[in-house]
Formats: structure tokens, C-alpha cells, sequence
């Protein structure tokens, strides 16, 4: 398993080491198997999303979390228990899936990740997609149950 910061580390350096007609040539590469591989990406979103609503609903042993798609293709979560819900959308266009939660506070912002693609090895072909917000990439469960958890009314984070 490789450490993260080295794994960071070892980007950076290969980042160095590229010239501008690199640069290009992976901008497009990403860029073409971001676009290709959305639909994936979205796909596996929602799977999670009806994944963890079942599991909470297994664990409550009752119909907390109701999840539905809509018309658009978009995925509505509504919580019984607060009469709030939370709606997660897909831009195709725009390669973003944006989280607008109403259990957040007002002055909280929605949540938006960009589909983008990356190089993983040293070979040109070594590429995949993921989820990114704030330019880090993103743990899609983690972050599901921490929305579920706000949804519901609770804290983001369980208290240690």
C-alpha cells in the first residue's frame, strides 16, 4: 500500500518533469477519459447512494431514508423523521455532481465534485477517473454517510 504523501510526492516530481507538449497531451487524455468514463462514475454514485440508504434503513429497521430517482436522473433522499431531504444531481456537460443538502445550515454550501481524469503510472495509458472537491480526491461512502448523517440531523462527524 503506498503512503499518500509519498504518493503525492512522487506526482509532483513526475509533474516537474513534463514538458508543455506533455502538459497538453495529458490535459486532453484526462480530459477525454473524464468524459468517457462520467457516466460510470455517476452510475457507481447512485449505486452507493441506495446502497448506504438500505443499510441505514436496515440498521433503523424502518424506513428512515426514502431514495428515489427522478424523472431528470437525478437522486432525491427524503428523511421521515425531518421532513428535509437531500437531492444529488449529475452535469453531464460539466462533469459535476452537486449535493444540496437541506438538514445544512444555511450558511453551508452545497457540495460539488468534479469528474476528472489522472494518470496513474509511469505508462501513457496508465489512467483513471475520480471524484475530486477542492482538489483533493474524494472518498465517495465516507462522504454519503456524512451527508446522511446531517440529513437525519445529526452531526457530520460521529464524537469520539
Amino acid at each position: 500500500m503506498i503512503d499518500e504523501t509519498t504518493k503525492q510526492a512522487a506526482q509532483e516530481y513526475l509533474a516537474a518533469k513534463l514538458t508543455e507538449e506533455e502538459e497538453i497531451y495529458e490535459a486532453t487524455h484526462n480530459q477525454a477519459l473524464a468524459v468517457a468514463r462520467s457516466p460510470l462514475v455517476w452510475k457507481h454514485v447512485k449505486d452507493s447512494i441506495f446502497a448506504k440508504c438500505s443499510e441505514w434503513n436496515a440498521v433503523t429497521q424502518e424506513e428512515t431514508l426514502t431514495c428515489k430517482e427522478t424523472a431528470m436522473g437525478d437522486v432525491r433522499i427524503w428523511c421521515a423523521a425531518r421532513s428535509k431531504h437531500l437531492l444529488v444531481t449529475y452535469d453531464s456537460k460539466k462533469l459535476l455532481i452537486t449535493l444540496k443538502n437541506e438538514g445544512r445550515l444555511e450558511h453551508e454550501k452545497d457540495v460539488v465534485l468534479h469528474i476528472e481524469g489522472y494518470r496513474t503510472g509511469v505508462d501513457r495509458s496508465d489512467r483513471d477517473v475520480r471524484l475530486v472537491r477542492n482538489e483533493q480526491a474524494v472518498n465517495i461512502d465516507m462522504l454519503i454517510v456524512g451527508e446522511l448523517r446531517v440529513l437525519t440531523g445529526m452531526s457530520r462527524q460521529r464524537k469520539a
